[in-house]
């Protein structure tokens, strides 16, 4: 029999149901690092949300064989570590393949059309008081138009270009930064910088890509550009955006994902009150569609392995 521990059931909302094969299972609303260890001894599968599994961990679970992540992205998985063992682990590629890219637009429109900035105006009571029948002192931009960068092009990034599309913007999609040789349909990283309207991130967070977009990045930036991360916060230098925005180097930021989460020790982002930031506590994957998505493709998942078959193996 089975026994299956779910780490951070407290990441998922939505009822989720148990897998067929005879089984154990165990929730905990959140697990702390130290905890992990103890919560995984007798655990011969794991579901993992956040929680991270690393070489010091998985050292010390011997019985462990099968790691199910609640999520598309898995750098939170000693992955090497987990092959030396022939652990192997799966996670749910696609299940927010409308929420992230509606997510990003929502931003997009929201920062272009200085929505946050608006509904301050009427908060502070502009409008009551304005000799006008409305108030229109702050730029408001058309999303039609204009040029959107894609840097990564999964799914997720396909899906907020066929929507882009729908509000009449042109796309660029970026080349790997400091590639030499540019594939057909895509242009030079620090080109798709230069000409964009609008960035948007989407790739995985590797030593490659973490600080991929720094203070040099963003010098190549129009100042009335908007760069939006729903991927990974530890794609931006974070001390650097704040910075570009706070001296108007920036057009806005709409960021959904900070370098530590939660930000207990604070962020550099969470310091700039500006209308043209917009942060989200890492929710552009959650609608309840997408987590119902989310929840049954860990089970299968699970059930996969049981069977023989496994299936999104990373």
């Amino acid at each position: 029999m089975e026994s299956i521990v779910f780490l951070d059931r407290g990441t998922i909302t939505v009822p989720m149901r148990k897998p067929s094969f005879p089984h154990t299972w165990a929730d905990y609303d959140r697990t702390a690092p130290e905890e992990t260890v103890e919560r995984l001894s007798a655990a011969t599968m794991a579901v993992t949300n956040k929680v991270k599994i690393r070489e010091p961990e998985l050292a010390q679970l011997p019985r462990l064989k099968f790691i199910a992540i609640t999520a598309t992205g898995f750098d939170n998985i000693d992955l090497a570590a987990c092959r030396k063992r022939s652990i192997r682990v799966a996670n749910a590629p696609g299940y927010a393949r409308q929420s992230v890219p509606e997510h990003v637009l929502m931003l997009m429109l929201a920062l272009r059309r200085n929505l946050p900035a608006y509904r301050e105006a009427v908060r502070a009571g502009r409008w009551q008081t304005s000799p006008q029948p409305t108030v229109n002192d702050i730029p408001v931009e058309d999303l039609h138009g204009t040029l959107l960068g894609l840097i990564g092009y999964g799914e997720l990034a396909k899906g907020v270009e066929q929507r882009a599309r729908a509000f009449g913007m042109e796309i660029l999609v970026a080349e790997h930064k400091g590639s030499v040789v540019i594939r057909p349909g895509r242009a030079a990283f620090d080109d798709v910088l230069r000409r964009s309207d609008v960035i948007s991130l989407h790739s995985p967070l590797t030593p490659e890509t973490r600080g991929m977009i720094g203070t040099a990045e963003l010098s190549l930036m129009k100042p009335t550009a908007v760069l939006i991360n729903a991927a990974r916060g530890g794609l931006v230098d974070e001390p650097a955006l704040a910075d570009a925005l706070r001296s108007g180097r920036l057009g806005g930021a709409g960021i959904d994902v900070l370098s530590e989460e939660p930000p207990r020790n604070g962020n550099p982002l969470l310091d700039v009150h500006l209308p043209n930031l917009i942060v989200t506590p890492h929710i552009a994957w959650a609608s309840r569609q997408a987590q119902e998505i989310l929840a049954e493709e860990a089970i299968q998942n699970l059930e996969a392995f049981v069977a023989g078959k496994p299936r999104n193996l990373v």
